[in-house]
């Protein structure tokens, strides 16, 4: 029986600037990897190719999230000579992971190094030069956060658009207040929560990119069900499409009880034009589920 590659396990899409590949299946796994940002985001399952990425940002606990994340440190430790990655986490968390992670040391009776970085809503970190990540609320029945990543860019204030060069650089040179920083949002980050998300964290729905969960899509799962265990429902993101300013929305975390041909094709029948446009759909074409 031929194996399979893993050009076959994993999804690799392309979301204006940025590439996000990996795997997502809702309860089962989700790891995806955004390498422009150098970013890993979650770790349901232990992908070799991904074991060298020195940033991890975890959403919450559940293990299909998180539940891999000892074995990829391991894999990490064989593969690479690299120092320890960031794992940015919510703050409530960051001590049973540690704890996790301990016991796993003495199991293994090797070293996992890791830099664990806990956050709040509403926390920053500058990641390189160009790039910063922001903690927002996420809402789901554990502690949970997502991740926007963004640029601050210095901006010449509307007053003095239409100054000179050599008069722009003498003021400047003179001491004068000329520039106004301003956030240019890049990528949004927003797993296992209700859709009112988009009221608590704005921002998002700004981003040029938004991965976003959409678990359930149909009738086989109420609404009502679905906001009972904190996931979004295709019937509400419809709704809120108008809000999307997004250049890219990258739909994922499909529940199982779809197939991937399935979330395809009630997808395709059920977004209107202009959400379609933008709509990438983080799900296999045909086949099965991966694993």
């Amino acid at each position: 029986m031929r194996g399979r590659s893993r050009s076959e396990l994993l999804l690799d899409v392309s979301a204006g600037p940025y590439t996000v590949r990996g795997v997502s299946l809702g309860g089962v796994y989700t790891s995806l990897q955004v390498p422009q940002l150098g970013a890993l985001l979650d770790v349901g399952i232990p992908i070799r190719a991904f074991a060298g990425t020195d940033r991890i940002f975890l959403s919450h606990g559940h293990g299909d999230h998180v539940g891999a994340l000892f074995g990829l440190l391991g894999i990490r430790g064989l593969l690479h000579r690299k120092e320890a990655p960031k794992v940015f986490l919510p703050a409530p968390i960051a001590g049973p992971i540690a704890e996790a992670i301990s016991a796993m040391e003495r199991l293994q009776r090797h070293a996992l190094p890791v830099d664990l970085v806990p956050m709040v809503a509403g926390d920053e970190h500058r990641l390189r030069p160009d790039l910063w990540v922001r903690a927002f609320r996420t809402h789901h029945p554990v502690p949970s956060l997502g991740y926007l990543f963004f640029d601050r860019v210095a901006k010449l204030k509307a007053a003095y658009a239409d100054l000179p060069g050599r008069e722009i650089g003498r003021r400047k040179a003179a001491g004068e207040d000329l520039f106004e920083t301003r956030e240019r949002l890049e990528l949004a980050y927003a797993t296992d929560t209700l859709i009112r998300v988009l009221d608590t964290a704005p921002a998002i729905a700004r981003a040029r990119v938004l991965i976003l969960e959409c678990t359930f899509l149909d009738g086989r799962k109420s609404l009502e069900a679905s906001r009972a265990g904190c996931h979004i429902h295709l019937d509400e993101l419809l709704e809120a499409a108008p809000r999307l300013e997004n250049e890219r929305v990258v739909l994922m975390h499909f529940s199982q009880i779809y197939t991937p041909r399935e979330v395809h094709a009630i997808l395709a029948d059920r977004l209107p034009p202009e959400l379609a446009e933008k709509v990438v759909v983080f799900a296999p074409r045909s086949g099965p589920w991966p694993g």
